[in-house]
C-alpha cells in the first residue's frame, strides 16, 4: 500500500517495519515528529528522555541488552550526546542503534547550521542520507542491517526539507526480530584504556570494510545521462538538481560517509567535468580533492543557508532566468515570530525590562523576549545555559553584579540540563537568582510532555517532578512561586530576591493556552477610546493582540486571551474586560 508521507513519518514507519522496539528522543524541530509517529505504534516502547545524552545512553543500555533501537534528535541535541556517541563508536552495538539526527539548514528553528556528517568522521561511523520519504523508509531498514553487520551505531542524517516534505511511501508488515541474547561480551563495553585501545584497531577495521561496502551498496549510485557535466549530490539537493537540470548525470550518494572512492573515481572519468551540490559544509568537494578530482563546489553554491532549487539552478544553469513564480516569492514581506497572546513568558519578561536587570536567557519560546519590542534578554547560547552563564557573571564581577542578573529558564529546559547549573551555584556559594518559567509543556517543539508537566508520551500519567521540592532539597532556602500573570507580585519577588546574598529560585507559574485542556483565563478586553491616550505603552507588552490605530490602542477580540497584562500595564485605566462588566465591578466596589 502507498501512501503520503512526511519525511519524518517515514523514518518512523521504517523503524516499525525493521523491527524496533525502543525508541528514545528529545523533541527538536526538524526532528520532533519521527518520535510523535512511533508512539502511534504500540510495539514501539517509547519516550520522551530528559535530554539527548540520556536518549543516546538509554538507546546504548537497549541495543546491548538485544533490542533494535532508534534514537532521534535535531542537529545541536547531536552535540548534548557527543559523549555516549563517540565513546560507543569503538565497543559497537549488540542489537542494531540507529541515531536519527535531523539537521536545520537555513536555521529555521536552530542556533546554527552544522552539518551532522562531520560527526560520524568523527566517530568512523557510517552516516546515510534519504532524499525523499520512501528513501527514509527505506534507509532505516538498511541502518539497521548496517549496524548489526558491522557492530556499530549507524547515524541518519536528515535536513528540513526531507524531514517536513512529504512524497509517496510504499509500506510492509513489520519484521519480528526476536530479541537478541544480552551481550556479555567480556570488556567489549568497557572503555577503560585496557580495552579501548583493543577496540581502537577493530574500529579501524571497521572503517575500511565500511568502505567496501560504500562501494558496492545500492544506497549510491550513479545515474549516466548528458556526461558533459555530472553531479556528486545527496539528500534534498539531489532532487533540486534533478528537478533543475534532469539531463545531467549524477552521483547520488545514499551513504554519506565513508564514501565509495572507485565509484566516485569511475563517474568522474566518464564526465566531461564534475561539479558538487552539497547542503552547509563542503565535505564532498575536500574529499574528492584527497582523490584527485578538482570538482567545483562551493565556488558556486554558498556554504551558508538552505539549498533551493533557484540556488542550484543558477549555479548549473547561470544564463537561465528565474522561473516568474519564484521571483514573486522571493519578494515576499518577513513576519517575524512573537508570542502568542495571553503567553506565560510575556510578563516575567516585561518586568524584567522595566527593572532593567543583566537577563541570562535560554533555549524556548520565551527567547523570543531577545528581540523587538520586550528587548529583554542579553544571553541565549544553549539548552541549559542560562544558570551556568549567570553565575558566570557573578564570578567575573562579583556580587553587586548579581544583584543585577537574574538567569531565565523553562521547564523542560531546565530538566533537559539546567539542573546542573543551579547546583553548582549552591555548591560553590553563589547568589545568583534563577526564574523557572513553568508552562507545564515543551512548548516550542509543539507542546511535549517534560518530567513536570504530569503526562508522557505513552499516555500515561507518571510522577510530576516538583521545582520547588527539588529546590529545596538542594539546600536553597528561598523558593518562591508567583502567578506569571500578576505583575505586581512578580515584581516585587524579584526585586527582593535579587538582594538575597543567597541563592534564590522564583518559579512562575501559567499553563500555555495552547496546550490541550488549556481555557484562556478570562474574556477578551476592550479599550475605551474616551480614556485612551494613544501612549502605546501596551504595545511594548509586543501582544499580537494590541495595535494602534489612528488615534487610540484597539485590542483584536479574536486574539485576546484575557490574560489581563494590558490592563496592570495601562497608566490611564482605559483598558477594561467590557464596558458592562467594569461598570458592575465598580459599583460593587
Amino acid at each position: 500500500m502507498k501512501r503520503l508521507m512526511l519525511g519524518n513519518e517515514a523514518i518512523a514507519r521504517g523503524a516499525y517495519e525493521a523491527g524496533v522496539r525502543v525508541v528514545t528522543a528529545y523533541p527538536g524541530t526538524p526532528s520532533t515528529e519521527i518520535t510523535e509517529y512511533a508512539a502511534k505504534y504500540s510495539e514501539l516502547n517509547t519516550e520522551w528522555s530528559v535530554n539527548e545524552k540520556v536518549a543516546l545512553e538509554i538507546g546504548i543500555g537497549s541495543s546491548i541488552a538485544g533490542a533494535r533501537t532508534m534514537v532521534a534528535m535535531k542537529h545541536v541535541g547531536l552535540n548534548v550526546a557527543m559523549d555516549p556517541l563517540l565513546s560507543v563508536a569503538y565497543p559497537g552495538v549488540n542489537a542494531g542503534l540507529v541515531v536519527v539526527v535531523a539537521d536545520d539548514p537555513g536555521q529555521h528553528s536552530s542556533q546554527n547550521e552544522q552539518d551532522t556528517r562531520y560527526f560520524g568522521i568523527a566517530g568512523k561511523l557510517p552516516v546515510l542520507e534519504p532524499s525523499d520519504s520512501q528513501e527514509c523508509k527505506a534507509t532505516m531498514l538498511a541502518a539497521f542491517e548496517l549496524s548489526e553487520e558491522f557492530d556499530t551505531v549507524v547515524i541518519v542524517r536528515l535536513t528540513t526539507r526531507v524531514a517536513h516534505s512529504m512524497s509517496l511511501v510504499e509500506t510492509a508488515e513489520r519484521m519480528e526480530i526476536p530479541l537478541r541474547d544480552y551481550d556479555t561480551r567480556r570488556g567489549k563495553y568497557i572503555v577503560a584504556p585496557a580495552y579501548a585501545k583493543l577496540r581502537r584497531v577493530i574500529a579501524e577495521q571497521r572503517l575500511m570494510d565500511l568502505e567496501a561496502f560504500a562501494e558496492t551498496t545500492p544506497l549510491n549510485r550513479a545515474e549516466i545521462r548528458d556526461t558533459r557535466l555530472g553531479i556528486v549530490t545527496s539528500g534534498i539537493a539531489y532532487q533540486y538538481v534533478r528537478e533543475v537540470a534532469p539531463n545531467l548525470s549524477t552521483f547520488k550518494l545514499g551513504m554519506s560517509y565513508p564514501l565509495p572512492r572507485k565509484r566516485l573515481l569511475e563517474f568522474a572519468a566518464t564526465c566531461d567535468e564534475i561539479r558538487v551540490v552539497e547542503e552547509l559544509e563542503p565535505i564532498f568537494e575536500q574529499k574528492l580533492a584527497t582523490y584527485g578530482l578538482l570538482a567545483n563546489g562551493k565556488d558556486r553554491i554558498p556554504v551558508i543557508g538552505e539549498l533551493s532549487p533557484e540556488i542550484v539552478r543558477k549555479a548549473l544553469l547561470p544564463g537561465e532566468p528565474a522561473p516568474e513564480s519564484t521571483l514573486k516569492l522571493a519578494s515576499l514581506p518577513v513576519r517575524p515570530p512573537v508570542l502568542c497572546p495571553g503567553c506565560h513568558h510575556r510578563g516575567p519578561f516585561s518586568v524584567l525590562k522595566k527593572l532593567g536587570l543583566h537577563v541570562a536567557g535560554d533555549i524556548g519560546c520565551y527567547t523570543l523576549a531577545a528581540f523587538a519590542p520586550l528587548d529583554a534578554m542579553d544571553t541565549c547560547i544553549c539548552m541549559g545555559a542560562s544558570i551556568g552563564m549567570a553565575f558566570g557573571f557573578e564570578k567575573a564581577r562579583g556580587r553587586e553584579f548579581a544583584k543585577k542578573t537574574v538567569a531565565v529558564i523553562g521547564d523542560s529546559t531546565f530538566w533537559h540540563s539546567g539542573v546542573t547549573g543551579l547546583i553548582d551555584i549552591v555548591y560553590n556559594r553563589g547568589i545568583t537568582t534563577v526564574i523557572i518559567l513553568d508552562n507545564s509543556t515543551t512548548a516550542m517543539t509543539g507542546h511535549q510532555s517534560n518530567p513536570s508537566s504530569g503526562d508522557a508520551l505513552s499516555g500515561t500519567l507518571p510522577p510530576q517532578l516538583d521545582f520547588i521540592a527539588l529546590a529545596r532539597s538542594l539546600g536553597i532556602e528561598s523558593v518562591r512561586e508567583v502567578d506569571a500573570y500578576n505583575l505586581v507580585e512578580l515584581e516585587a519577588v524579584i526585586k527582593e530576591e535579587v538582594e538575597r546574598e543567597a541563592p534564590s529560585v522564583i518559579v512562575t507559574r501559567r499553563a500555555c493556552l495552547l496546550k490541550r485542556g488549556v481555557s484562556p483565563p478570562g474574556p477578551p478586553h476592550i479599550v475605551d477610546a474616551d480614556l485612551c491616550e494613544a501612549c502605546g505603552t501596551c504595545l511594548e507588552l509586543g501582544c499580537p493582540a494590541l495595535s494602534m490605530g489612528q488615534s487610540v490602542a484597539a485590542i483584536d477580540s479574536t486574539l485576546c486571551a484575557g490574560c489581563g497584562l494590558c490592563l496592570s500595564n495601562c497608566a490611564f485605566d482605559a483598558i477594561h474586560l467590557s464596558l458592562v462588566q467594569d461598570s458592575k465591578v465598580r459599583g460593587q466596589s
